[in-house]
Formats: structure tokens, C-alpha cells, sequence
């Protein structure tokens, strides 16, 4: 499925055909978008609002692992279309048009899984990669912390090693929508000893943890996005 395009105006009988398979599906599972104005509010302020579009937005990521349409380019053996990067170029500009999205579930789909490709064991790569496609597991980012942000060198929740556990105790900030996923993906501190830029583990978490606790952050607006998340002598197995 390799092609090569000088002029991306000109597409390729496969790639018309593939955009007409997008346009079908969008036509059959999704509205079109209704003129808005630009100053339209985009946060709720309601909590029930805000994790009802959360549960939408998965719902649609759903929908479109079902239908084929989304993983283009991840392997066919982790769930995904074994295709290429133009079919995910394709899709985005005819969806472009209608009102459905995946939400914040896109946004840890584009961090974890390609990290879960490079970085994963095959094992993981096969159990969690369908999961994070199709939106059956919903993950946040557990890195920033009250004093460390994206500056790594002052990252302070620490995780020791005990047999085939490690044990995390520490505090994140700013965490979108823990409160609403079930697993997470976290930065620990593993080494104290090492450079500060080192000795940095990245751990995936579930989230129903005993110990964990998640506290919303009540924003100007109402709104209550972010999240305190607390480590409490967590216990996650070494081969996560």
C-alpha cells in the first residue's frame, strides 16, 4: 500500500477509494457540524456534562475501531489497519466536517501508543494496544507534579523496587481527566542517585489501585478538568 504523491491534489484510485469508504462512514455514524460561533465556550461546568462527553468521545472511538477507522498505520496484529500515514491524513480532513470526535481519549492515544510501539514489550503491545484503539481502556498522564513540570530534573514521586513490585509514593498535579480513566501512565522517580534527568521510570498504573487517590481541581470557570492525584505506598508489578 506504498504510494508516492508530487501533487496531493492528485490522488491515487486507492486513495479515492479510501476516501469514499471515510465519507460513507462518517455519513452513516456521525452528524454534520452546525455553524458556531468562535467565541463559544468549549469547558462544562456541570461535572455529570463533562463526563458524559468523556464517555461520548470514547463511545466514538469505539465506533470507529469497529468500522476499521482508526489505527491506520498500527500493525493489523495489535489491532490496528497495517496501513499508511496518508489514510489517517484522509480521514481527518472528511471528519473535519461532522461533529464526533474521541475527545481527550485521542489525545492519550497519541502519547501512549506510540510509545507502547517503540518501547513495549510484545506481550504488552498485543494485550494493551487493541484496549488504547478502541477505547475499552481510557488512560491519563500522570507527569507533572507541584514542583516539577516539564522540567523531569525536579521530579520527586519516587518508586522503590521490592521483589516484583515497585512502590510508589508521591503526588501529581494537573491531570486531565483521571477522575474518568481507568488505567494511567506515570513518571517515577526510581534511581534518586542517578543525574536528575536519569533514573526516571515511566510505569503504566491502573488506576483502581489501593492507595491511589484522585482529587479534582475546581478551575475559575466552574469547570473541574484537572486533577491532584495522590501515591500512597502504590504497589505496581515490575512488568508494567
Amino acid at each position: 500500500m506504498t504510494s508516492t504523491i508530487e501533487d496531493p491534489s492528485v490522488e491515487t484510485p486507492e486513495q479515492a477509494d479510501f476516501r469514499a469508504r471515510v465519507r460513507e462512514f462518517l455519513a452513516a455514524n456521525a452528524r454534520l457540524k452546525e455553524p458556531n460561533s468562535p467565541w463559544a465556550l468549549t469547558y462544562h461546568t456541570d461535572a455529570e456534562e463533562a463526563r458524559r462527553a468523556f464517555e461520548t468521545g470514547r463511545a466514538w472511538q469505539r465506533t470507529r475501531f469497529d468500522a476499521g477507522m482508526t489505527g491506520f498505520t498500527y500493525p493489523k496484529e495489535v489491532g490496528g489497519q497495517g496501513g499508511e500515514p496518508w489514510q489517517e491524513r484522509i480521514y481527518e480532513e472528511e471528519a473535519a466536517a461532522y461533529d464526533a470526535s474521541s475527545g481527550f481519549v485521542r489525545a492519550t492515544i497519541a502519547m501512549l501508543g506510540p510509545t507502547l510501539m517503540a518501547f513495549g514489550t510484545e506481550e504488552q503491545q498485543r494485550e494493551l494496544v487493541p484496549r488504547l484503539l478502541s477505547g475499552e481502556d481510557a488512560w491519563c498522564q500522570l507527569f507533572s507534579e507541584p514542583g516539577a513540570g516539564s522540567d523531569l530534573a525536579s521530579l520527586a514521586c519516587r518508586a522503590v523496587r521490592g521483589g516484583d513490585v515497585f512502590v510508589v509514593t508521591g503526588q501529581k498535579v494537573w491531570n486531565s481527566a483521571a477522575q474518568w480513566c481507568d488505567h494511567g501512565f506515570l513518571l517515577v522517580r526510581t534511581d534518586p542517585d542517578a543525574p536528575k534527568h536519569h533514573g526516571i521510570t515511566f510505569l503504566l498504573v491502573d488506576m483502581r489501585t489501593p492507595g491511589i487517590e484522585v482529587r479534582p481541581l475546581i478551575q475559575a470557570t466552574g469547570a473541574s478538568h484537572f486533577n491532584e492525584v495522590f501515591f500512597e505506598e502504590v504497589r505496581v508489578p515490575v512488568a508494567n
